[in-house]
């Protein structure tokens, strides 16, 4: 079962379903783009309710903008709700929120009252302790240097009985004058918890307590170093385990948990202010397997000159990464150097940076399956520096990646899927909605990939390819670039070769559909050559910034693109330099 936007099924029966769906709030069906998402959302603005419905807005630095649909419902008073009526049975459930921040920063606090058919069953504690960032990247937690972000985070609870015609009611319990901004709900039937593996090893063995509150790092890492002497798996069973060090995964470990939903290492909030005391695992070897488990952080500001937490992969090969839930660290997966490596079905949400990041040397690395909500930048990004945190290539030809059915929304900074350079990149059949904040695809050269000092030239090369893909509601507005199209080309740093766009779908964008702007013509670069355009459609522009077109070539761009049945009805080419060919 897949999530998905209505309005772009393909037969007559998928159309029938959508409009039953449009009218309960409800979305979840079968897409040809994107993850498979065992949840249904409902939009808490087509639910009833006696609250106040905002947007839809535009803009930048405005809460709406990183909205589902750029819409959501403010519950101000004690008693006000929002409520649905369910499609299909679940256990669990998800509330996206927006709390105000506090005056001097830190958060504010308030409680929503969970009911099913009239009855409280759950008391949800919300705070905003992990949102709102201001100023200029990479952004401060204090809210005197204005242009506030990442308004929004998700609660998440489980253990519910939820059936098909239940009517699930959100109620505001207090007059705290804390409003609660209402996003979404999804609801999910989520599994029971996974068996031990044969012959594994329990981490309660190793003295781990799943409570939440006893550190087990220690458990852990001896777990892993016997795992690796015997040849026997990690089990951790359904419970919650307090990490407050590195986790190094050395070749052919496997860490086994009972699922996303049933078994989470938690950081310690107190201990996050020291980066090497947060939850992270490192992965140094071969044959490594991550599975079924979530990572719940603490982190809630950025600071680039800080390692990266989460999962990290160093010079490691043919490791896999399944089934992880990964949320409020600065990234999801980051892998330097890494060879072979697939990370599937994994959640990524509410995070500082990225989702996921294919850096340096990294080859022959298949992301599938996989989605992304609330990120504080890419949501997936291929990026072949020459160096980055210590980590250099290692003189191999990074490429070869792909980022395939996977899915991207609700961005508070950045893109969807971005691609830096590297040879011989994919992004195919994926869907990115709501990227209030910039691209939903974006092809650049902005960041480094080259070292002329030792030989390292990983700018884009043979042919990178980005098809059968959808794109609703994305072209925000980026606070380097200003406007952005939904799908963007950029020739910055260096000039863009070999590039192939086929059978993608760009709906409702905030600006231009597509764009192609050469900065780079300044010093020499900014040119696009090789590259085209097949069956490329564009239907909706200009939500945010009216002067906008179907495709827009920017005046500084240099070189040419070759369409071939596109359905693109307004084209402005602002360029002396620059050919568009229609084939």
């Amino acid at each position: 079962m897949r999530n998905t936007l209505l309005p772009f099924f393909r037969t007559e029966v998928s159309c029938l379903v959508a409009a039953l769906m449009l009218l309960t709030g409800a979305c979840h069906a079968t897409p040809d783009v994107g993850a498979d998402l065992p949840w249904t959302t409902y939009e808490a603005e087509a639910m009833q309710t006696d609250g106040q419905v905002l947007g839809p807005a535009y803009g930048p630095h405005t809460l709406e903008s990183e909205s589902s649909h750029q819409r959501a419902v403010r519950l101000h008073e004690e008693g006000a709700y929002v409520a649905f009526i369910a499609q299909e049975a679940a256990n669990a459930l998800i509330v996206r929120f927006s709390l105000p921040d506090a005056p001097e920063g830190g958060g504010t606090a308030t409680t929503l009252r969970l009911s099913i058919n009239g009855k409280a069953v759950r008391a949800l504690e919300l705070s905003s302790r992990n949102a709102w960032l201001y100023g200029d990247y990479p952004f401060s937690n204090d809210p005197a240097q204005g242009k506030p972000r990442n308004f929004y985070d998700e609660a998440r609870v489980k253990g519910l009985q939820i059936a098909a015609g239940d009517t699930v009611r959100l109620e505001k319990t207090s007059a705290d004058g804390v409003a609660c901004t209402v996003d979404l709900v999804d609801i999910e039937p989520v599994p029971a918890a996974l068996s031990a593996p044969d012959d594994a090893l329990s981490l309660e063995d190793f003295g781990a307590v799943g409570d939440g509150q006893t550190d087990a790092t220690e458990a852990l890492k001896t777990a892993v170093e016997a795992a690796q002497e015997q040849g026997r798996p990690v089990w951790v069973p359904a419970g919650d385990y307090r990490i407050t060090g590195d986790i190094v995964v050395p070749s052919a470990v496997t860490i086994q948990g009972a699922g996303m939903w049933h078994t989470t290492f938690v950081g310690n909030p107190e201990l996050y202010d020291q980066a090497d005391r947060r939850v992270r695992f490192k992965l140094q070897g071969k044959d490594i397997r991550l599975a079924d488990f979530a990572i719940v952080g603490a982190l809630n500001y950025r600071n680039d000159q800080e390692p990266n937490d989460g999962v990290i992969g160093s010079i490691c090969q043919n490791a896999t990464i399944s089934r992880l839930w990964i949320e409020h660290t600065k990234v999801g997966v980051w892998i330097y150097n890494g060879v072979g490596l697939k990370i599937e079905g994994c959640r990524f949400r509410n995070m500082l940076a990225d989702g996921v990041n294919l850096c340096v040397g990294s080859k022959d690395n298949l992301v599938e399956n996989c989605s992304a909500r609330g990120t504080g930048d890419d949501c997936f990004a291929i990026w072949p520096a020459a160096s980055d945190q210590g980590y250099i290539d290692e003189n191999v030809v990074p490429g070869n990646n792909v980022i395939r059915r996977c899915t991207g929304q609700l961005t508070f900074l950045a893109n969807g899927a971005s691609v830096y350079g590297g040879a011989n990149n994919r992004v195919e059949d994926c869907l990115f909605t709501d990227i209030g904040t910039g691209c939903g695809i974006l092809i650049s050269t902005t960041f480094p990939t080259s070292d002329e000092a030792r030989g390292i030239d990983n700018n884009f090369s043979g042919t990178t390819v980005v098809e059968h893909c959808r794109l609703v509601r994305c072209g925000g507005y980026d606070h380097a670039w200003a406007w952005r199209g939904s799908f963007q080309i950029c020739m910055d740093r260096r000039s863009i070769s070999g590039l192939e766009i086929r059978e993608v779908d760009i709906r409702d964008s905030f600006s231009g559909g597509l764009t192609v702007v050469g900065p780079g013509s300044q010093h020499g670069e900014g040119t696009l050559s090789d590259s085209s355009l097949r069956q490329v459609r564009v239907q909706g522009v200009g939500l945010g910034a009216k002067d906008s077109h179907d495709l827009f070539i920017r005046e500084d761009a240099r070189g040419g693109l070759t369409l071939i049945d596109c359905q693109l009805d307004a084209v402005a080419n602002a360029s002396e330099h620059f050919d568009v060919e229609r084939k």
